[in-house]
């Protein structure tokens, strides 16, 4: 079948103007409840096996969640993360705030506190990160239990997502945060990060509540169906189970104690040289000065934010490997900054003065 022959099959109907969608009821604060999408045939339309009827989503438009996603804006990653969360906002028609981050990463609870208030009345979804993308970052599950408790909110009026794509296999070895006792409602991992599948994939770990209200019994496949889409992939669970059997909780716990160590080696390495760096607890991603030359974060396969890099100590990075990266930073620096006409940069303003090595700052914290 070609291509062109395809497209022209499945070619879907016009795009509904602003405003005109469908009405529907959707009872306020219900999470359960998910805005069905409507499916119409077009008789007018001759030889066409799909035809969708859409409406392009906007904040005053047709039905709508009354209750107000919340998600925090990391200033070095809010490219990464903030459009994730303002995506389902945006397609579920929900109130998004966005609350402002510490300069380590983490959620600004006094922020949080006050757009809760801002918002009196209306239930709140809030996204909690385990572990930002960028700089590793913990948010403090308890300060944002009690800072809902003290803005009036019940347990009926608010649901917490805990985003733990990497640390949700690191955190439960250091301190034990997430926990089900509490009032939360779902958590995420990811399978091809720190567990190491070979293809992307993940876990949510939800309440049974939740699930029931989504499953259904479907006899074609003869069996009950709790996915969103209504498939997934078969293999992925395979190998999520030979990872977690392969290494077990004993080898896990070794795994998340030689990273802890071997990223703490490498920050200390970095700051003894005199290098810009910053590791916050509980994570296993060091953050540091961004390298000048291109060829040099290619071949180390760095990301890199404005002036920051990043390295993420994965069970498969050993000391040795540390040890090259450290020596061939500190030899490509000299060439950087040899006359004296380039300085490296500073990163104050994303890691903190105590952390950055620049001429300035340098000098501001050994003079007392």
């Amino acid at each position: 079948m070609g291509s062109l022959t395809f497209e022209k099959d499945f070619e879907p109907s016009a795009v509904t103007p602003r405003g005109l969608a469908p009405p529907a009821l959707i009872p306020n604060g219900d999470f359960g409840e998910m805005k069905r999408l409507k499916v119409a045939s077009t008789p007018t339309t001759p030889r066409k096996n799909l035809n969708l009827l859409v409406s392009e989503p906007g904040k005053n438009d047709g039905p709508s969640l009354d209750c107000i996603l919340m998600n925090y804006i990391d200033t070095l990653t809010q490219r990464i993360n903030y459009h994730i969360v303002s995506k389902a906002a945006m397609m579920y028609r929900m109130d998004f705030e966005m609350i402002n981050s510490s300069i380590n990463g983490e959620m600004d609870y006094s922020d949080l506190k006050a757009k809760l208030l801002q918002n009196k009345g209306k239930p709140a979804i809030i996204n909690v990160t385990i572990g930002t993308t960028f700089k590793g970052a913990v948010d403090d599950l308890d300060i944002i239990l009690q800072t809902l408790e003290d803005c009036g909110y019940t347990h009926d009026q608010f649901y917490i997502h805990c985003d733990a794509a990497l640390n949700g296999l690191i955190i439960p070895f250091i301190k034990n945060m997430i926990s089900f006792k509490k009032p939360i409602g779902s958590v995420t991992i990811s399978g091809h990060k720190f567990l190491g599948c070979p293809m992307p994939c993940g876990i949510q770990i939800t309440r049974k509540s939740y699930i029931n209200n989504l499953s259904r019994r479907v006899e074609y496949i003869a069996s009950v169906d709790a996915t969103i889409s209504g498939s997934r992939n078969g293999l992925a669970p395979i190998f999520l189970w030979y990872s977690l059997s392969a290494k077990g909780h004993i080898g896990f716990q070794k795994d998340v104690k030689r990273c802890l160590d071997n990223a703490k080696y490498l920050k200390d390495r970095l700051q003894q040289a005199g290098i810009s760096v910053m590791l916050n607890e509980l994570s296993i991603i060091v953050v540091l000065e961004r390298p000048r030359d291109h060829e040099f974060v290619r071949r180390w396969q760095l990301s890199c934010v404005r002036d920051m890099a990043h390295v993420i100590v994965m069970p498969g990075i050993t000391r040795e490997t540390l040890d090259s990266f450290i020596n061939d930073l500190l030899q490509q620096r000299k060439k950087w900054y040899q006359d004296g006409r380039i300085s490296p940069p500073c990163v104050a303003n994303d890691i903190g003065a105590q952390n950055c090595t620049c001429s300035y700052h340098k000098i501001d914290f050994i003079i007392p």
